[in-house]
């Protein structure tokens, strides 16, 4: 197998599928696989790579797939193993990936593995959870809290134990200490890969080992109030801690025992801490997401600033990535404005690195408001209120203007988007200079260009609203110039090296116009150039 189709992961394009979200086949209001297969001709013309799915295996659904207890099959609400077969077959004969959620933190109560160590003291399996006695006063073993709000403890009365779940009760976190839960999780591993999927996106990664003494968590102090509960200590020791990289160099080597695959992990920590799941000579996840774009101040400087700094904080070798939305965080489109997903897009698809796109942000999807009554997410459940709630951002795909979007014919298990008549695939595909247009276009222009696949990044300075960035390599280069802000600017083309022709604009309606000595960009426009030399 040569290099590039061994490392397909660092040129392809990742898509993140929500399933209860995407199609509907059998009329329940629930995405299933069938209804995936149904769509693979738009991810197709789409242009992107890879498909990543949120879990579907078979669960209670109290975190709605987060909490499995069947690592090795499909819960019915999405179909069958014929279905999930069929689906493997059609992504790989159309030269896709597929990529699965792996869940290793935390079961459902209800696995049988759970059922087996809560049956009691001498179960024997026992040790593969969490099960401490009572602190002194009878309450819980330490401070630890939930990321769901509460104690992260719960107390079981027929053992007279407490056991330890990060998230809801009903996900008890196993022990990654024990020997046989790791080879248990590697052999479910083992059967996907096995079936041909192409890698896993691995659940909570930075959270499997925890403190061997269980101390307490210190006190945040910077939490102020109206944020999350959980958020008043710190996780210093309930996650990150340094055991967790051999656990991950366990899991790659899982991963290489099979030809081509990728092992992504879910990581929410500063770059410095970050970019250690990379593992020693990178023998760790090939992709630890980086999620700095989620939460960063939608400006020039600071978005200039977060790419210099995790450039900067990169192992030699290690492949970069850049995520802009997905199941957990609010839509791109509300958190930077509808004028503003455009520039988004074009700063995630012009970027060195693996992009990961999620479903719906190609026809600029918003944050739906999610009624009391309709609230699904057990987080937005447990702390009401302070905008925690998750349903908004995963909302079905808005497929075309018929009653239900063209996602069901039955009323969906989430309420649709005001908007979903306008801003849909059917319509947007029919606009030449919408949002969906301008994703293709610039899908279309990667993969065209080896700059933008694999060249170096190097920032150009820049000042105010304006991004300025060149991407090079082996005697090609383009520049990409992003307006964040709302105002027109004018950049003299002999101070950015930007005289040459303009490749692409957010607006669609600049291709081959030539830069001579003045670039003007309207408010919200980006536009990426092909420098001079190249432009002839």
């Amino acid at each position: 197998m040569n290099e590039s189709s061994e490392s397909w992961w660092r040129y392809g394009i990742f898509y993140q599928i929500y399933p209860r979200s995407f199609q509907d086949s059998n009329a329940d209001g629930v995405g299933d696989i069938a209804g995936i297969i149904d769509r693979l001709p738009y991810l197709l013309a789409f242009g992107v790579d890879a498909v990543w799915l949120s879990p579907i295996f078979p669960s209670p659904m109290a975190d709605f797939g987060y909490d499995i207890s069947d690592y090795t099959g499909i819960d019915p609400l999405f179909g069958s193993m014929e279905d999930f077969d069929a689906l493997i077959s059609a992504v790989h004969a159309n030269g896709l990936k597929l990529i699965l959620d792996l869940v290793p933190n935390h079961t459902s109560d209800q696995h049988p593995w759970f059922i087996e160590s809560r049956g009691s003291r001498d179960a024997q399996k026992r040790d593969w959870y969490i099960w401490r006695d009572p602190a002194a006063d009878g309450g819980p073993p330490n401070n630890w809290m939930s990321e769901f709000g509460g104690s992260a403890w719960t107390y079981d009365s027929a053992t007279q134990q407490y056991y330890y779940h990060a998230f809801l009760a009903q996900q008890p976190d196993l022990n990654w200490r024990n020997p046989d839960v790791r080879q248990a999780i590697y052999d479910v591993m083992r059967f996907w890969l096995r079936k041909g999927v192409d890698g896993f996106r691995v659940d909570v990664i930075w959270h499997l080992i925890k403190d061997a003494e269980l101390r307490n968590n210190p006190p945040n102090p910077d939490y102020r109030e109206g944020r999350p509960p959980n958020e008043r200590i710190l996780t210093r020791y309930s996650s990150d801690q340094p055991e967790v990289h051999n656990v991950i160099a366990e899991m790659r080597r899982v991963t290489d025992e099979f030809e081509a695959r990728v092992l992504i992990g879910e990581i929410y920590l500063p770059f410095e801490r970050l970019v250690a799941y990379y593992g020693k000579d990178l023998s760790g996840a090939h992709l630890p997401f980086n999620f700095a774009l989620l939460s960063a101040p939608w400006n020039a400087r600071s978005i200039e600033k977060i790419i210099a700094d995790y450039e900067a904080a990169l192992p030699a070798g290690a492949w970069p990535n850049w995520v802009l939305g997905n199941h957990d965080r609010p839509r791109v489109a509300s958190r930077v404005g509808q004028a503003q997903a455009s520039v988004a897009a074009m700063l995630l698809l012009t970027l060195r690195g693996t992009p990961t796109l999620y479903y719906g942000d190609e026809i600029g999807m918003r944050q739906v408001a999610i009624a009391p009554g309709q609230v699904r997410d057990p987080f937005e459940k447990n702390v009401p209120g302070i905008g925690v709630g998750r349903d908004g951002c995963r909302t079905p795909m808005q497929w075309n203007a018929t009653r239900y979007a063209g996602f069901s014919t039955a009323t969906p298990w989430l309420p649709l988007s005001d908007d979903f008549a306008q801003d849909n695939v059917a319509s947007l595909q029919a606009d030449a200079r919408s949002i969906l247009s301008l994703y293709k276009a610039l899908i279309a222009l990667r993969k065209k260009l080896p700059a933008l696949t694999s060249g170096d990044y190097a920032p150009i300075a820049a000042q105010d609203d304006l991004l300025l960035y060149r991407r090079q390599c082996e005697g090609s280069a383009v520049v990409i110039a992003l307006n964040l802000g709302a105002r027109p600017i004018s950049i003299a083309s002999d101070v950015a090296g930007l005289a040459g022709e303009i490749l692409l604009s957010t607006f669609l309606d600049r291709q081959g116009e030539k830069i001579r000595s003045v670039l003007d960009l309207r408010g919200n426009e980006g536009a990426i150039i092909s420098p001079h030399t190249q432009a002839g």
